[in-house]
């Protein structure tokens, strides 16, 4: 079978919730989470291996919290392990050379001109901007620097010694709406019940103990490092982070328990079925240069090529495609019936009000 350019992921539409309560108390950046601030903010679920929860579970914990205000979305995390080491420390270098903590942010939902940030133990980030994703021929744009970011780590034991009683360590990242909605139409602070789509990733390399110090462990066959872990919030299915569609969906609420338990709106699902012909059409190009428009061809692909059941069909829903010599578009109707979702070739995906 030829190579697949842009896997279907193995993992479902099911990305986890997180309802992402309004901050009450002042805020002191320190990197630790065992102060007031945090109280009211619950940890996420325990991050997964990024394929899904039929691997191997991480060897260390590692979980978040959120918080926002007028101002400022918040960020917390803690990640145990007895393995703190780093060495990277310029900023915007490859930062998951060392062991890191990254963030990732759609504000719209839309799968395009998203945030990524990295942070290791030292406090050395990299932050990035993508306008589209790798897989749709995106790059990122390395220059791009959140404006009035700020972070801070606490170390629960002693960087790069193995000797020493290494327990964890913890991180805080601040970062302004304002630095997230430039490229919204309407650039404001969330209001409530509106969402983004989050992402999480630990990156965890295997390492011994050699002469003192913490040292990547090698391939006997080829001596490079083994590959990394990665461990994640929402698994994606398949090991590439960048598929913004299975990221989770952080709600903003109120102060209190007692703020709406906010679910997944059904067009979103809506865009989940889009996406899986997305994903067909993408494999059509590579098997016969060009786009099909025809609907039982690409379910044909999904039923070949689809490494779950689930993702080996697309619900009944009228849809249209429309295709030239090297673009495509499908569409199908809202929930309501009074808008149109779009899924286009370039992997962006929104809702337009009927012509």
């Amino acid at each position: 079978m030829k190579p697949i350019r842009i896997p279907i992921p193995a993992a479902d539409f099911n990305p986890p919730v997180y309802h992402c309560r309004r901050a009450t108390k002042p805020f002191l950046l320190n990197g630790r989470l065992d102060k007031p601030f945090w109280e009211d903010a619950p940890f996420t679920s325990d991050f997964l291996d990024i394929e899904g929860e039929h691997m191997p579970c991480p060897r260390f914990l590692a979980r978040a919290k959120m918080l926002w205000d007028d101002e400022n979305f918040y960020f917390g995390a803690q990640l145990d392990g007895d393995e703190i080491w780093g060495y990277v420390s310029e900023r915007d270098a490859v930062i998951f050379q060392d062991n890191d903590f990254e963030i990732f942010i759609d504000p719209d939902s839309d799968t395009q001109q998203y945030y990524e940030f990295e942070m290791n133990v030292l406090n050395t980030i990299w932050d990035l901007f993508l306008p589209v994703a790798y897989r749709d021929g995106g790059k990122a744009l390395n220059g791009y620097d959140i404006k009035g970011l700020r972070t801070a780590v606490y170390v629960d034991g002693t960087i790069n010694d193995p000797s020493a009683s290494n327990k964890s360590w913890s991180v805080e990242v601040v970062i302004p709406f304002a630095a997230l909605t430039e490229c919204l139409p309407q650039t404001w602070t969330p209001k409530e019940g509106e969402y983004y789509r989050v992402n999480f990733s630990r990156v965890q390399w295997k390492t011994d103990v050699i002469d003192g110090k913490y040292q990547k462990r090698t391939d006997s066959s080829t001596e490079q490092p083994l590959p990394e872990d990665n461990w994640v919030w929402a698994p994606t299915g398949v090991i590439n982070i960048h598929y913004p569609e299975l990221w989770g969906f952080v709600f903003f609420t109120g102060t209190g328990k007692e703020s709406p338990a906010y679910t997944i709106p059904e067009d979103e699902y809506r865009k989940w079925e889009l996406r899986k012909l997305y994903y067909a059409q993408q494999i059509f190009l590579d098997l016969n240069g060009h786009y099909s428009n025809r609907l039982e061809e690409l379910i044909s692909i999904l039923g070949t090529y689809a490494p779950s059941d689930a993702n080996r069909t697309v619900k009944p829903l009228p849809y249209r495609i429309e295709t030239t010599s090297h673009t495509f578009e499908i569409s199908c109707p809202s929930s309501d019936n009074k808008k149109n979702i779009l899924i286009y070739s370039n992997g962006k995906v929104e809702i337009k009000g009927l012509v």
